[in-house]
């Protein structure tokens, strides 16, 4: 055959090749990385399979690596490189860590200093997640500074969001971790003053490759005193039809169009008018599954159903309401939805299970009875539920109840569990421990 045909081949070949290794772009999930704090997809589920269900300080601990300081962050993955954000060993500076797979520190970052403790050892600056997209890690700290590294640890963009956005004003620090989607990283900033004023929030969406704002929403509300202050993420709703970003906190839960911010709509009347609690702050970031997103409020209230796809104020819609749980929301860990079945996980260890299409509650049951800060994350037919004092209870997936472990680590815990292949990182206040079978 002539030579020109084998080039064509072999170009071909290579093309193929190449393609095969590419990141997925569609959304499908690759088993080697945990891109940002809820997973793969953001909704807090992995399809990783033959993971590990028991293990103690002494078994199943592939490895452990110390940090130099606290934080609630949780870890992201991509390929043999692990990131997390933390405080440094002087109590004042905010750092980028990143680690290989085999538990060896490959470099540190400083991201910038000003650290505050915050509710004693509950919270510090580093508390929001990084992400990654596989080729660069982006952080945000609680003092404001958003910034992108390469995987190298060189810094690529560094934004003070405070100076270009006004001065952070919220009681506990801003703690949402912004979600990387696409080509933006969208960072809500939902604070201000306690006082009478009508307040605005804002949502902005930041370009990954520059740093520079693709745009800016003003964020209205009537919310007053603490009910402004937002510790919630945004997240992404995405189906066959529609894709659109989700925004909690200051009395509404609003929808916001991906191309300038614009609001698509809005669920009121979280925080009822006619018993206002003016220290309902939120923490809890909503869930989304296909036809559905989970709203949690604050302090034993409500949790509404949302139906996407409404526009206006859809608070009194009974066509896109799809129900509400009256009382008993989550007041920090976020919901799961998972195969018909909404996964509610209390402050006090109390696990709900509720019908994802009419919100009936199918059980309540009791897990580990200390404080749950960390959100569950579904794995492999399981419910990961991390409480502070270090016990992860795991629950057999399903409308019957059953605890199939209780692993105790022996340190404190705030982060969310993440899974990369086949293993489970735990981050707690001292360590990143490796979990796996040895």
């Amino acid at each position: 055959m002539p030579t020109h045909f084998f080039r064509t081949l072999f170009a071909l070949l290579c093309l193929i090749a190449s393609i095969a290794i590419l990141p997925d772009d569609t959304g499908a999930e690759s088993s080697s990385v945990w891109p940002g704090w809820r997973g793969p997809k953001g909704d807090g589920k992995t399809s990783e399979t033959n993971l590990p269900t028991h293990w103690d300080p002494e078994k199943n601990v592939l490895w452990k690596m110390s940090l130099p300081g606290p934080a609630g962050a949780t870890p992201v993955v991509a390929g043999d490189r692990i990131f997390l954000t933390s405080v440094g060993e002087n109590g004042e500076d905010l750092l980028l860590l990143c680690a290989d797979t085999s538990g060896k520190l490959l470099w540190t970052r400083k991201v910038g200093g000003g650290n505050e403790a915050v509710r004693g050892d509950e919270g510090n600056y580093a508390s929001p997640s990084p992400s990654t997209d596989g080729e660069r890690v982006y952080t945000f700290m609680a003092n404001g500074l958003l910034a992108c590294y390469d995987l190298e640890g060189n810094e690529l963009w560094k934004k003070d969001m405070q100076k270009e956005y006004g001065a952070f004003d919220i009681q506990f620090g801003l703690s949402s971790t912004p979600v990387l989607d696409g080509d933006n990283l969208y960072v809500q900033l939902i604070h201000g003053p306690w006082n009478e004023d009508p307040h605005t929030g804002l949502v902005v969406a930041i370009d990954k490759r520059t740093g520079k704002e693709v745009w800016k929403h003003e964020r209205k509300t009537n919310a007053i005193d603490e009910c402004k202050h937002s510790y919630t993420s945004p997240v992404i709703y995405e189906d066959d039809d529609q894709r659109f970003l989700v925004t909690h906190g200051a009395d509404y839960c609003i929808a916001h169009r991906l191309e300038d911010g614009s609001e698509i709509w809005r669920c009121g009347n979280l925080n009822p008018k006619d018993k206002y609690n003016k220290t309902l702050r939120f923490v809890a970031s909503p869930a989304c599954g296909p036809g559905l997103i989970v709203v949690p409020t604050a302090k034993k209230g409500k949790v509404v159903g949302i139906r996407p796809g409404g526009s206006g104020d859809i608070t009194d819609s009974e066509k896109f309401i799809a129900w509400t749980l009256p009382r008993n929301t989550p007041d920090v860990p976020s919901p799961v939805i998972h195969e018909g079945l909404v996964y509610l996980c209390r402050e006090n260890g109390n696990l709900m299970a509720l019908d994802a299409e009419t919100g009936k509650l199918i059980y309540e049951e009791r897990t580990t009875r200390d404080r749950h800060r960390s959100s569950p994350v579904y794995a492999d037919g399981h419910l990961y539920l991390t409480a502070r004092n270090g016990t992860v209870t795991v629950v057999r997936a399903g409308k019957d109840f059953e605890v199939i472990a209780r692993n105790d680590i022996g340190e404190p815990i705030t982060a969310s569990p993440v899974f990369a292949d086949g293993r489970l990182y735990l981050r707690t206040l001292k360590s990143l421990y490796a979990i796996g079978p040895q």
